[in-house]
Order: structure tokens, then C-alpha cells, then sequence
């Protein structure tokens, strides 16, 4: 949000008070309390007729600096917050005349006491400045007349703070983005919303950014947050939210990935999911006419062509139209769900069902939800409803315990019959204007919030129902600690080579907003992709951390595309199966220090300044580079990091440091191996939870002379299986380790 006009000139409807003087500091419970003025204090007038400040600063974890800004104290706060997981130590506090500063481990706050001087800086172990505040940064907006029709309220009051950009420095992440990955110039507004992924709307805003100068800030406020990433103030990132507060913190990791680990360490890791849905999921898709019949032509089809099939996913009308959501099969198409859920078990495919948390008029469960208070209402007590989605529907109003075990006893019951996971579609839907939760909840600052509490709602009831480490959403909607309820899939794209690319933007976006693991619809949700696109989108879809072929209005099964279709979702899928050994290790590293699975370039080489900007390539995991192609013709461009790299389709030595472009079949894109790396391949290829170990093969590629490799191969339930350590010797490699399993060596030079 803007309230200047250039430079100099505040917009005529606002009245600007800047913070303009720190004229006290104190040590506080646990910190450091800051008094500033918004007028330089010349003399003793100057007190009168001026607002203050609070500004308290604390360390919610060690590298980690919040910042805690407040004009009025006893404006009522009613907000939900975000659940931060906190570490108990105590910060290092000093107060001299000339400033005041507080140090979180390799992070210190250090304030300007001085007359007429603003200044915050945040300064790293060797004293440099990371970033700062200053001059008309940190202030207050009050709105003093009605200004331009929004479609998002607001109140009449804002909280601001902006900070310092350097030359070069680029800005990543504040959620699920589909316009240019790095955010420099833009503004973004944090509103979930379903609106594709055509549009600067967001189905997942995070609150949090990091840059490529190894710190990130996460404002802490589940309202509408809005920034201006060098665009209000070129030279700064500006935060606004409505009230009277503002919180931030202050991220400092050194490099993006211990940026990225720090926030999650503040949110919440990823949980860690089961084996089995790394495989490939297969969708009746969403309007598409299907019934027992149809389901088992796909799951039969797909087995007689030899693709290996993990998941199948039943969309919104494995319940009668009109009745979503009552949880209840159709009984004209689904007559005997737990028999047809237990064959489909015997063939060891695990199934998932889709549900939202609206509830249509028509639905058994809306009279009794009504009945019993469980639905949102209106301030004046009614049931809130609308016609948009589902005719009448109603929304689960979250914030109630019992309506929250009511919708689960609901969700049970499909549980019991055989299902697996569910897909938890919407959340993004939820009104702000004339609505009242249950525990007196801020409607604004539920909106974002209200999916936290959805996803975790339905999280936690597969973790007591399935087991823990078996609990698996795919969500749509999130906000920040969403990440700790995976996965999330990129929302409605549509089937061509543009949208292919913006949905990988969003992903990349998602891996810079703490966010481990990210999948999307192969091919687009809307329309139907022409073949090259489909079996291009096949290749990129399954080297994502989660792989689903899901569309509108049409099948997404390969020979409806043409016979090569099948044969690249085949091959493909196969290779993602021996894949296993790696990429579940990347998935136990996602869950125990929130390193994502799917690696912008800038995050895996900070160092190297070609990164920054690449958003048509990514690292998957730590050893292996993707670049999808996004064309028909089948040429792609793309970057190789300095150093020895090797195609792992074709076993090609390549010199990075450049740029390549090629031309692929459909069976073939860059996917490269960093030489000094010992790649475990899996010894199935139809499956992705087996014993990892037994029978792998291990790849060596351009491991030289003296130099050693260890590699931990987990099992698929998580737990560390075996340890091997490779030295090369000669031209031999020595291979160290106390497992008892077979194995295979291959170097690759």
C-alpha cells in the first residue's frame, strides 16, 4: 500500500507521523524498550501535541531480532496469531548515551540515541550493516477521509516500517507468486485468494521475504499485510498493516538455505510424509463424468501399460452434486465404497478424497451444523451464507472446538471405510464483512489465518487415524506455519507452456517461503494441453517433490494424449522410483532443518550472482539440476554453476561456469549431477517405499583422487538405514560401511 506521492509528498488523505528520535531506552523483561518521538526534541515544547512510539525489541530465538512497534497500547486486539516456536535464553542488552543495542547470537540491534536522528540498524558478527531502518521509515498513517473503493476493508489507521535494500540486493518469497520470481518493483498484498495462476492474486501468502544478502523478515501479523518491494521507496522494502501495531522479526542466517531453516525453525518444520506419496497420483480429475466403472478403467489402464501408480484421488463428485460436502459416496455411482476402497487396497494403491470446509444448503450436515452453532455466522447471529460455489453453502466456523471435532467425527467415518488422505481444497473463500467466529476472532485477520487452522484441523485427524508419519494433505490454500501440514499443490493452471512456467515460479517462491515440499497439476487444470505440453509437463511433474496428474474438464490419463504420452509418464515415474534412495533423504532433511526439497539455484550457490535471477531451472535436492523445457520445438537454455557437472540420462561430462542451450526428445531434458557426488538409485522401479538399501546402486561421478563422500540411506519409515563413506583411491573408490545389504558401485568420470 502507498501513502506518498514521490519523495516529499504524503497523499492527500493520509496524516504521516514518522519515528524521528529515540529519546529513551530501558532494559525490559526479556530485551529492550525504545521511547521515540516523532518530533526531533529541541526543547522542552516539543513533547506536546506529537504521537510515540513503543518500540520493544526481543529475541524470539537465537540469530532471530523482533521488532515490536506500537503507537496506541489500549486499541483492543482480538487478531489470531501466528504460533511461533520460541527458544528460552536471554539477549545481550547495552544502553550508553550514544545508542542502545541488543545482540541475538550473530545478529545485534543497534538504535541511534542522538537529537533529531532516527536510526535501527541490524549489523552481523563482523559489524556490517544488514539492513536498517531510518528516515521515514518506521511510522504511522491515519486515514482522515475516505479515499478510493477497495474490495479488501481496512481500518482508518496503519502501522509502517521499511527497510534498507543495498545495490544489488534481490528480494524472494512472500508466498505462492506467479509473477516474476524475484520481487523487486512489485507490490504484494497478503489476501488469499482463488484466482488462478494467471494473476498477481495468491492462493498462499506468506508474510515472509528473504534476500540474496543472507537475512529474511517475517512480519507477524495474519491481516493483509501489504508490501512494497522497491517500488514505494525504491531503495527500501516497506510493511504496512492496519491498527495500531506492528510486529516483525528479523531473520539472519548467513545464506538463504540457513535463512530459510531459521524461519521454520520460528513456524514450524514440515512434517515428514510417507514414502508411498512421493509416487505418481492419478485424478477422476474435477467435472469429468466418472463412477466405479471409469475409476477402475484408469487404475486397470494404467497397470497394463506398466506405469507404476501410488495414489488414486477421487475429486468433489464422489459425493452427490449439490451436497458438498457431506462426506457421503454417491450411492448411484459408488454403491459399495468400502468393498471398492479394499480392492483398490489389495492392489496396493493408497486413495484420497477431496472436501473443503463449506457446506452446502442442501448437505445433511447443514441443518445440523446450523442447529448446533458449528457454522459461521453473521453479527446478528444468522448463519452466513452464499451462492458462490456451492448453492447456500455455509463455512465451518474454525475458531469453535466443537465444531472442529463435529467436522472430524464427519471425515472419520470416510477414514474407517478405507481412505488414506484427503485433498483439503478452498480456504481462501472466507468472507470479512458481517461475520462474527466464535471465539470473537478479528474477521480481517482470520481470512489468511482461517486455513491454518483448516489444514491443521484435518492434519492432526490423519495423524491419530493413519498413524504418525502417515498423515498427508494436498492443500490449496496456507499462510506461514502452513508448511507444517503438507503438501500444497500450485492451484488452477492452465494447460500450456506459459503457465507451465509461471507455475514453476510459484514453486520456487513456495521454496523461499519455508514451504518443503510443492506439487502441481501435470499438464494444467484448465483445458486440455496438446500432447507436447502434456509429456513436457509429465518430465517436470515428476521431478517435483509430489506428482499428480489432475485436470477440468478431461482425463488426464496418457494414451488419451498419444502413445509416446505413455511411455514418457512411464519412464519417467520409473525413474523417480529409483530415485527414492535420494530424494527421501532431501525429504528427511525438508523435515528436520526446513531446507525444501526443491531448491531455487540462488539458495543451493548464494555465491554465484548468475543464480539470482534464474527461474526456469532449480536444484532437486542438493546433487541433482532440473531445467524443464518450455518449449515445442524442444530447445532449452540453461545455466550450469562453475565446477564439473554430468547428465544423469546420458552419463555426458560437462564444464560449468556458462550457459547451454540444447534440444531434447520428450524422454530427455538437462537433468545434471554435481560432480563429487555419490547418487544412490533405488533397485525398484514400481514402487516408492521399499528397503532403499537393499541392492542400490551407487553412482559415483567425478570423484577424484584422496577425496571421500559419505552417504546415510534412510529407510521408508524414516529412519536411518545405513551409512556408507566412498574414497576414492587411484582409480578405485573404497567403500566403508556396516551394512550387511548388496549393493553395486559404478563410477562415473
Amino acid at each position: 500500500m502507498k501513502f506518498t506521492n514521490g519523495y516529499w509528498m504524503t497523499k492527500p488523505e493520509f496524516r504521516m507521523d514518522f519515528a524521528a528520535q529515540c529519546v529513551r531506552a530501558e532494559k525490559a523483561a526479556g530485551g529492550l524498550r525504545l521511547l521515540v518521538a516523532c518530533r526531533p526534541q529541541r526543547n522542552r515544547g516539543d513533547v506536546l501535541n506529537i504521537a510515540a512510539f513503543r518500540v520493544t525489541l526481543t529475541a524470539p530465538r537465537r540469530n532471530i531480532i523482533r521488532v515490536e512497534l506500537t503507537h496506541f497500547a489500549g486499541e483492543r486486539d482480538n487478531a489470531p496469531r501466528f504460533e511461533t516456536m520460541e527458544e528460552a535464553f536471554e539477549p545481550e542488552v547495552e544502553i550508553t548515551p550514544a545508542c542502545a543495542s541488543l545482540r541475538s547470537g550473530d545478529l545485534t540491534a543497534r538504535a541511534v540515541i542522538r537529537e533529531g536522528v532516527w536510526q535501527l540498524d541490524f549489523l552481523d558478527p563482523e559489524g556490517k550493516k544488514v539492513t536498517s531502518t531510518g528516515y521515514h521509515g518506521m511510522s504511522r498513517a491515519l486515514l482522515e477521509e475516505d479515499g478510493p473503493s477497495s474490495i479488501q476493508p481496512h481500518g482508518k489507521s496503519y502501522m509502517i516500517d521499511s527497510l534498507d535494500l543495498a545495490v544489488g540486493e534481490t528480494v524472494y518469497g512472500l508466498g505462492e507468486r506467479f509473477t516474476a520470481y524475484v520481487k523487486n518493483g512489485q507490490r504484494v498484498d497478503m489476501w488469499n485468494a482463488d484466482g488462478g495462476t494467471a494473476s498477481e492474486l495468491a492462493y498462499k501468502n506468506i508474510p515472509f521475504y528473504m534476500t540474496n544478502r543472507g537475512y529474511g523478515v517475517f512480519v507477524e501479523d495474519t491481516a493483509d499485510v501489504s508490501f512494497e518491494v522497491a517500488s514505494e521507496k525504491v531503495e527500501r522494502v516497506q510493511f504496512s498493516v492496519p491498527g495500531e501495531r506492528l510486529t516483525y522479526d528479523v531473520i539472519y542466517g548467513g545464506t538463504p538455505k540457513e535463512t530459510v531453516n531459521l524461519y521454520t525453525a520460528l513456524t514450524g518444520r514440515p512434517a515428514l510424509l510417507p514414502a508411498w506419496s512421493f509416487g505418481l497420483w492419478l485424478s477422476t480429475s474435477f467435472t469429468t463424468s466418472y463412477d466405479e466403472k471409469t475409476v477402475a478403467s484408469m487404475i486397470d489402464g494404467m497397470a497394463e501399460r506398466q506405469i507404476p501408480l501410488s495414489v488414486f484421488h477421487f475429486d468433489c463428485y464422489w459425493m452427490k452434486a449439490f451436497n458438498w460436502c457431506d462426506f457421503t459416496w454417491d450411492p448411484d455411482v459408488f454403491p459399495d465404497p468400502k468393498g471398492m476402497l479394499e480392492r483398490y487396497h489389495q492392489r496396493g494403491l493408497k486413495l484420497c478424497c477431496w472436501i473443503n470446509p463449506y457446506i452446502a444448503q442442501a448437505s445433511p450436515l447443514f441443518e445440523e451444523g446450523m442447529e448446533r452453532g458449528f457454522l459461521l455466522k453473521k453479527t446478528d447471529g444468522s448463519v452466513w451464507q452464499t451462492d458462490q460455489w456451492v448453492a447456500g453453502m455455509g463455512i465451518l466456523d474454525v475458531t469453535n472446538p466443537a465444531a472442529r471435532d463435529w467436522y472430524c467425527e464427519k471425515l472419520k467415518v470416510i477414514l474407517d471405510q478405507g481412505v488414506d488422505c484427503l485433498k483439503t481444497d478452498f480456504g481462501e473463500r472466507i468472507p470479512v464483512r458481517d461475520v462474527a467466529y466464535f471465539d470473537g476472532s478479528d474477521p480481517l485477520r482470520m481470512h489468511n489465518y482461517y486455513t491454518f487452522l483448516y489444514n491443521r484441523m484435518v492434519f492432526d485427524l490423519l495423524k491419530r487415524e493413519k498413524g504418525e508419519g502417515q498423515a498427508i494433505l494436498f492443500a490449496r490454500s496456507a499462510t506461514a506455519g502452513g508448511q507444517q501440514f503438507p503438501v500444497h499443490w500450485g492451484g488452477d493452471n492452465s494447460a500450456s507452456y506459459v503457465s507451465m512456467a509461471e507455475t514453476l515460479r510459484a514453486g520456487l517462491s513456495m521454496s523461499h517461503s519455508g514451504f518443503g515440499y510443492w506439487s502441481h497439476d501435470i499438464s494444467g487444470f484448465e483445458q486440455t494441453a496438446p500432447a507436447d505440453v502434456y509429456k513436457r509437463w509429465a518430465a517436470f511433474g515428476l521431478l517435483s517433490s509430489h506428482s499428480r496428474l489432475h485436470g477440468s474438464t478431461s482425463y488426464r490419463v496418457p494414451w488419451l494424449f498419444d502413445e509416446e504420452s505413455v511411455t514418457v509418464v512411464r519412464e519417467f515415474t520409473r525413474l523417480k522410483c529409483r530415485l527414492m534412495p535420494y530424494l527421501y533423504r532431501m525429504a528427511m532433511e525438508a523435515h528436520e532443518k526446513g531446507t525444501p526439497m526443491m531448491r531455487p539455484m540462488m539458495m543451493e550457490f548464494p555465491e554465484d550472482p548468475a543464480c539470482e535471477y534464474l527461474d526456469r531451472q532449480y536444484m532437486l535436492g542438493d546433487r541433482l539440476l532440473v531445467a524443464p523445457i518450455f518449449r515445442e520445438d524442444g530447445e532449452v537454455t540453461y545455466y550450469l554453476p562453475a565446477g564439473d557437472w554430468f547428465s544423469l540420462l546420458t552419463g555426458e561430462r560437462v564444464t560449468g561456469g556458462c550457459w547451454r542451450t540444447e534440444k531434447h526428445g520428450f524422454l530427455s531434458l538437462p537433468l545434471m549431477v554435481r560432480a563429487g557426488t555419490v547418487l544412490p538409485m533405488g533397485a525398484c522401479e514400481t514402487r516408492t517405499d521399499y528397503d532403499y538399501a537393499r541392492g542400490v546402486e551407487f553412482r559415483a561421478y567425478g570423484l577424484k583422487d584422496g577425496e571421500s563422500y559419505t552417504l546415510e540411506i534412510p529407510g521408508p519409515d524414516g529412519t536411518m538405514d545405513a551409512v556408507y563413506t566412498f574414497i576414492a583411491q587411484g582409480e578405485e573408490i573404497r567403500v566403508e560401511t556396516e551394512s550387511g545389504k548388496p549393493f553395486s558401485l559404478t563410477r562415473m568420470n
